[in-house]
């Protein structure tokens, strides 16, 4: 265990913004060759296999990312310096997400040296981009690993078991006017022409609401219009920031929200969707098994980008990640550890007593 603490002490003392992660993933990428693993490399993303995939192979894809935001100026400590006071291990990504990603990775060792036949075949990752969404992350490297039945997406949720998570779409919208000279009310105010579609976007309600996640959830987080004081605008741009359920797709919901406002749509991207596992499936049934609790988590992972089944579990707590002081408990480490591999093997007996 204390193997696996010194190695995120010393991936926290790496600086590894999004798109600057080349360095952390140099030391991993040498620190797991060092400990015998066949690592593969695209850009700064790291994978390794159990063993080759094979025909009828069941592949689990355990995920973590290591890439950090930027440390907030309120930080009172090093964001640098990997300390550990009491249970305590301080540092910038310690909890988001190094805690999931060094615990992922202890266990992916010990069930490579394990020798179980009866396991599936897993693949551990620890991908780049994950906080700015980026296409060079763990997008990049799915194709290389071939077919995926399920994906364990390593993230702070104080190992309970996220089954559904939101997705996100962010529209830009433009209503259109006339300008003239306000002393005459000439023209046609853009701006109120955006009210409707502001209160419209303010209002709705999608009829699909997830069980887990409720209702799709819209706002209105900018607007901007007019060039002066006395002329009518003819132009109104404002920003949606919309979290969709797992009942609808983004594309699904463009489409809709277009039949209904007057205003010009622009996506910036439909590829962050929600997703949602069953509750039927082997792996939450091993986790309820387990004791753990079910829940739908509000904040996006790598699972807004993957097209197959997943879940997302990991050491830490979700409300610690971009705060200032981030630190993730050790004993939190611990029992990340033993409850992925409890969770697999589990999971692993549940599918073999179906074959």
């Amino acid at each position: 265990m204390d193997e696996y603490i010194q190695l995120l002490r010393r991936l926290i003392a790496i600086p590894s913004f999004s798109r600057e992660e080349t360095a952390v993933a140099d030391f991993l990428d040498d620190w797991m060759r060092e400990h015998g693993l066949c690592v593969h490399r695209k850009a700064n993303n790291l994978w390794c296999e159990s063993r080759p995939h094979t025909e009828g192979d069941l592949t689990i894809l355990l995920n973590a990312h290591i890439d950090t935001v930027r440390p907030s100026a309120s930080y009172t400590r090093d964001p640098f310096s990997p300390d550990i006071v009491g249970d305590r291990l301080y540092g910038l990504g310690s909890n988001d997400d190094g805690g999931s990603l060094v615990a992922l990775l202890a266990v992916f060792m010990v069930l490579c040296r394990s020798g179980q036949s009866r396991l599936p075949r897993v693949v551990f990752s620890a991908t780049a981009e994950e906080e700015v969404s980026g296409r060079n992350g763990i997008e990049l490297i799915v194709p290389d690993i071939g077919p995926v039945d399920l994906g364990v997406i390593g993230e702070p949720t104080g190992m309970r078991m996220a089954v559904a998570e939101r997705g996100l779409l962010v529209l830009d919208c433009t209503a259109h006017g006339r300008s003239g000279h306000a002393a005459r009310d000439e023209g046609l105010n853009a701006i109120y022409e955006a009210l409707d579609d502001i209160g419209w976007f303010r209002n709705y309600q999608f009829p699909k609401v997830s069980d887990t996640l409720g209702p799709v959830k819209m706002t209105v987080t900018g607007i901007n219009a007019g060039i002066q004081h006395n002329v009518i605008p003819d132009t109104c741009t404002f920003m949606v920031d919309i979290r969709s359920n797992d009942c609808y797709s983004n594309v699904e919901l463009l489409e809709l929200i277009r039949r209904r406002v007057r205003c010009d749509i622009k996506e910036r991207s439909t590829r962050l969707n929600s997703s949602g596992i069953s509750l039927d499936h082997p792996f939450v049934r091993a986790g309820i098994g387990l004791g753990l609790d079910v829940f739908g988590s509000p904040t996006a992972s790598n699972q807004t980008v993957l097209s197959f089944t997943t879940v997302k579990i990991g050491p830490g707590e979700s409300a610690r990640s971009h705060t200032a002081d981030e630190f993730i408990g050790i004993s939190e480490i611990e029992q990340g550890i033993v409850t992925y591999k409890k969770l697999i093997e589990s999971y692993a007996t549940i599918i073999t007593s179906r074959s």
